[in-house]
């Protein structure tokens, strides 16, 4: 039952976009049941995945500027 539940965890990690050093790290807390290390990591692994999302956002904020200034332009 345990190895099934690793196998869930280390899928749903690799769903998110995890490494293959990180999912060995968390692994390693999630057997010594260190929580906070846990938490700590998935916390991490958030802002890097968050700071992402605000970077293409910002480069779909310009492509978006750039066709409003060409349709604008050109009457479109």
């Amino acid at each position: 039952m345990n190895g099934n539940k690793e196998e869930i965890i280390i899928q749903n990690l690799i769903d998110a976009g995890c490494g293959r050093d990180f999912i060995m790290k968390f692994m390693d807390d999630y057997r010594n049941k260190d929580i906070s290390g846990e938490l700590s990591l998935l916390a991490e692994h958030r802002r890097s995945l968050l700071n992402d999302l605000h970077t293409k956002q910002k480069r779909l904020d310009c492509l978006d500027y750039l066709v409003y200034k060409m349709k604008k332009e050109n009457s479109i």
